[in-house]
């Protein structure tokens, strides 16, 4: 399974074509860090399901509503890849696990996001768990469908080109963006997912995070050292930046965090 999201990625070595040459001015990394940054908050819609034909009933071929409530588990690692999923509504969580069961985070994803969309061209096993955190609606196509339409309306392979060098270009993205972050902007990075799609804002200017965050799942999402989330997490705690446990779940000053996502090394 693939899916329109960079964190999931992990940590990448880095391209020779990054580190070679003149080094950038602080100014210029800004400048590319923050049109990066508002690349990846866009890619959402429109996606390539919604620029499918629909049928006369305003609906795609072969389209299916499913609900899921919170809890439940769309699809596990290694189930087959037999269509993808348009989340309209609801936030779901995107998961893995060792051979112990221990679960790790590795992306959280809101309304507006492809889930295994790639699985309508390759079919391979899904590669990560998703299970919803809220109550979903999704609209779910089956690859045969996906399939079918394709022989009907060749000229959507040019769709699907695109999908894949999106994919491409936001790979580079997410990598330029590894290369310029601090580990401590990295880690900030992260929490806002949580802060944006499970936080809620509290009379205190802070986002309350009822959920439970494990430093490994912010390792994993942020591609660092665990160790180094919790040393990162210990000196906020210090600064007032975030209050809580992983347990419990934390409250955080959003805007110190936003600023901290910002910092370039």
């Amino acid at each position: 399974m693939t899916m329109l999201w960079g964190t999931m990625q992990g940590p990448r070595k880095h391209s020779s074509r990054f580190v070679t040459g003149p080094t950038l001015s602080l100014r210029s990394r800004k400048e590319r860090l923050q049109a990066v940054e508002t690349r990846q908050e866009n890619v959402a819609l429109p996606n390539l399901l919604g620029k499918l034909p629909r049928e006369s009933s305003g609906k795609l071929p072969g389209e299916r509503t499913v609900t899921l409530a919170k809890g439940e588990t769309l699809f596990e690692r290694g189930d087959a890849g037999n269509g993808c999923y348009w989340l309209r509504q609801g936030v779901v969580t995107v998961c893995a696990s060792s051979a112990s069961g221990e679960q790790r985070i590795l992306a959280i994803l809101g309304p507006g996001a492809l889930i295994g969309e790639l699985a309508m061209i390759d079919g391979l096993p899904r590669s990560a768990s998703v299970q919803a955190v809220r109550d979903c609606s999704l609209t779910f196509i089956s690859r045969a469908a996906f399939t079918a339409m394709l022989r009907r309306h060749p000229e959507l392979h040019t769709e699907i080109m695109a999908t894949l060098a999106a994919r491409l270009r936001q790979s580079d993205e997410d990598m330029i963006a590894s290369s310029f972050l601090t580990v401590r902007a990295r880690v900030a990075r992260a929490l806002l997912q949580f802060a944006r799609h499970l936080g809620e804002e509290t009379d205190r200017g802070r986002v309350l995070i009822q959920h439970r965050v494990t430093h490994s799942d912010l390792a994993a999402m942020a591609g660092v050292a665990r160790e180094s989330v919790s040393r990162t997490l210990g000196v906020w705690q210090g600064e007032k930046v975030l209050e809580g446990s992983p347990r419990d779940g934390y409250a955080v000053d959003k805007s110190r965090l936003e600023r901290e996502a910002e910092t370039v090394g």
